[in-house]
């Protein structure tokens, strides 16, 4: 109000209009103390998702100063790994798991979980990446995502095949503990009173998935509704991050629900975050296959070669098997 009333003021007198972006043009909220715990906001491992032995001085500030999705020291990686951030949370096992078996790696794995269409951006912008103020580049060694996109980017050149498929995961419906839009089913998700965070189909694979789900549940209305009209009258929000802005987006109360990977809903209960979902029925589900690939010309060929291999073994599964993945059988098994 005070700023309009300045602006108010200079027309009055003659002065020529300022270009002047007024706050509540995109901040609909209100700024105060915060009222719950800062373990609210990523990351929420409490440091296990660091690779890095020596870790220097620790400045880590919830919801200001948090590198959530990048794990471990740049300084000099034998193996680079860009991991789609459906399983960010079983990283640490996963690396733990790994390095107990190739002892020459030890602290010296980096790794970063953003959906996996922005990973091929960096891959494709030579490794480089910009968080904030503080630009880096890490290139690849080797490359996770569905088996479908993994595919694509053989065909592509940036991977080099083989594709190694070795878990799958279905969809669930993330919604607040308690779930107190009493949200039942898919078909309720097009209600105009349910507020969803939904993964964007620009960048996050599991979009795909999700909207042949929805066409499943109430056809192309119900996939119009949710990812068009709710999208246009604001009671749909696209995630960039839908594996740390949705369960986010549930806890603070912005909104009633969200498609998710069945996987990270077992984390977020896992670690005791208010967090709970509605199961989709298997004939309403989509199962997706993960993979990876050694990226082209990558610095540590070796080392991807052997997280290959790691990836797929049973020390792997079983830690993947925690969250709810299912071990990947190819087909005629």
């Amino acid at each position: 109000m005070i700023l309009k009333a300045i602006v108010a003021s200079l027309v009055a007198l003659g002065a020529a209009t300022p270009v002047i972006s007024l706050a509540s043009e995109g901040w609909r909220g209100q700024a105060e103390t915060p009222h719950y715990k800062g373990d609210v906001f990523p990351p929420w491992q409490k440091g296990e998702n660091n690779d890095a032995v020596n870790r220097g001085f620790e400045f880590t500030i919830p919801e200001v100063n948090s590198l959530a999705d990048f794990h471990g020291d740049i300084t000099d990686p034998k193996l680079v790994l860009y991991v789609g951030g459906n399983y960010f949370f079983a990283m640490a096992p996963l690396v733990k798991a790994f390095e107990e078996k190739h002892q020459e790696y030890k602290g010296k794995i980096y790794w970063e979980t953003i959906p996996p269409g922005l990973l091929v951006k960096q891959m494709k912008a030579g490794g480089t990446i910009t968080s904030g103020n503080m630009t880096w580049t890490a290139k690849p060694d080797a490359y996770f995502a569905g088996l479908v996109k993994v595919k694509q980017l053989i065909d592509d050149g940036l991977l080099v095949p083989p594709a190694v498929p070795y878990v799958t995961n279905t969809l669930t419906i993330m919604v607040p503990k308690d779930n107190p839009a009493q949200v039942k089913s898919l078909a309720d998700l097009g209600q105009p009173k349910v507020r969803l965070a939904m993964p964007n189909p620009e960048f996050e694979g599991i979009a795909r998935q999700i909207k042949a789900s929805l066409q499943k549940a109430g056809g192309e209305k119900l996939v119009k509704s949710v990812y068009e009209d709710k999208v246009k009258d604001g009671s749909t929000v696209l995630t960039h991050i839908h594996h740390r802005q949705t369960p986010l987006f549930l806890i603070q109360g912005v909104a009633d629900a969200g498609v998710t990977w069945q996987s990270e809903a077992v984390f977020q209960e896992q670690v005791g975050h208010p967090i709970s979902h509605v199961e989709i029925p298997a004939e309403q589900n989509t199962t997706a296959i993960y993979a990876g690939a050694e990226v082209h010309g990558a610095a540590h060929p070796d080392a991807a070669k052997a997280w290959l291999e790691f990836i797929k073994s049973p020390a792997a599964l079983t830690i993947f098997e925690r969250y709810g993945f299912k071990r990947y059988e190819a087909a005629g098994k």
